[in-house]
């Protein structure tokens, strides 16, 4: 391979995006991991390097056994969400929402940094919910996680739900969990409606969230792919960028005074 061959491909791949009348994005684990967040299949992911790790995202073993809630509310009330703050990545997609041509911004990720970065609420699609907020399994209720995680500071090592006394958990979606909907639906529209599919910071492993690209490359759709680590659907890209999501996202979608 040529030595120029990845800047002339990341320059492939930002004509895509300038000449794209709609684009969508889907964000996942490495859009987060320049803001301290670690994610869960790279090599330094938290399954990767503790895979016991994963049973807390099962909702059968969360549901059934005790001590694994107690571990999640622990790890839920140290995580590194909450001093996060939103990186390069997170920018560089404020600023593509800012050309007027984003349908949606489909996240996998649940810790509301798009948000904090100033992307419109109304763009953001949460496809596997968000761990701001708690819910009940029983009844539904959602509240505040800060509300929840101050009942567990104060010694509610499994905090029940106040209203019925279900099982409360993280407004996530877990392991064995169907997503919202409606929420998919959403997504699948902005799939097959797009001109240009970004996928960044995601190793599409994860079904159904990972199907948008079937979709929108079966509509005819371009996809390009940003990611550090190889994903199934390479194969299927127009463009695949091998790398850092901050450092090459930013180079695709220039600035406001660009």
């Amino acid at each position: 391979m040529p030595d120029d061959a990845p800047d002339r491909e990341v320059g492939h791949a930002a004509e895509l995006v300038a000449r794209a009348r709609r684009l969508t994005v889907l964000s996942g684990a490495g859009v987060s991991t320049d803001s301290g967040i670690p994610d869960f299949r790279g090599p330094q992911g938290v399954w990767t390097r503790n895979p016991a790790a994963e049973r807390l995202s099962s909702l059968q073993a969360y549901v059934s056994d005790p001590e694994v809630r107690r571990e999640a509310w622990r790890q839920r009330a140290t995580h590194p969400v909450w001093t996060a703050r939103p990186g390069p990545a997170h920018a560089a997609l404020v600023d593509l929402e800012r050309s007027g041509r984003l349908l949606a911004l489909l996240t996998q990720n649940i810790d509301e940094l798009h948000q904090a970065a100033g992307s419109s609420p109304e763009l953001v699609v949460e496809l596997h919910g968000t761990m701001h907020h708690t819910e009940c399994l029983s009844c539904g209720a959602r509240a505040p996680m800060a509300e929840t995680l101050a009942r567990v500071a104060a010694g509610e090592e499994d905090p029940p739900c106040p209203h019925c006394g279900g099982i409360l958990k993280s407004a996530t979606i877990s392991f064995g969990q169907e997503l919202d909907a409606g929420v998919l639906m959403r997504a699948r529209w902005a799939a097959v409606d797009t001109d240009v599919l970004l996928a960044v910071g995601t190793s599409l492993g994860v079904h159904p969230a990972a199907g948008v690209v079937d979709l929108a490359a079966a509509a005819g759709a371009a996809v390009v792919i940003v990611n550090a680590e190889p994903t199934p659907y390479d194969d299927v890209a127009t463009v695949v960028l091998r790398g850092g999501v901050g450092e090459i996202l930013p180079r695709l979608v220039p600035g406001p005074s660009d």
